[in-house]
């Protein structure tokens, strides 16, 4: 029972540094090279962040660039810790451990917006709930995927 508990603990901590990597990446694309921050973005309004003076189609695109490589780089940190602090890796060979790795993510957060936007568009749930309901979602889907599926446990 402990040993499961300090897993669950393990997880978290790794998920919320990758969070932050996450995050981390985001801010810099969108700051630097991928423009994508409006005026009265939170980040440019309260931060001071750059904003982008492109139309919003432009900065639409620049926005899912941004966070597409945001989640690639997150997630092969997050493999990487997984394996080394969480899991046992072996049950597959890296190469394929780290696809059904990235596949699980990448379902876990589609499933998890999906949910959110229902939330959002049929009971109106604040969009900063439904990011933590995202979250949370995320966290569920990809700790049972990972423990039973793609590493040893």
């Amino acid at each position: 029972m402990f040993k499961a508990f300090w897993q669950l603990v393990k997880y978290g901590v790794i998920g919320v540094l990758s969070t932050i990597v996450q995050t981390g990446v985001f801010y810099a694309l969108a700051c630097s090279c991928l423009r994508c921050l409006a005026a009265s973005d939170f980040a440019v309004a309260k931060l001071g962040f750059p904003m982008a003076e492109v139309d919003d189609s432009v900065r639409a695109w620049r926005f899912a660039a941004a966070t597409a490589i945001g989640f690639v780089v997150a997630n092969i940190f997050c493999w990487l810790m997984n394996r080394r602090f969480v899991f046992r890796p072996g049950k597959f060979r890296w190469y394929a451990e780290f696809l059904y790795f990235f596949l699980a993510a990448a379902a876990a957060t589609l499933i998890a917006i999906a949910l959110s936007s229902f939330l959002i568009g049929v009971f109106g749930l604040m969009t900063t709930l439904a990011v933590f309901f995202e979250v949370g979602v995320s966290f569920v889907i990809n700790y049972f995927t990972r423990k039973f599926f793609i590493f040893r446990g």
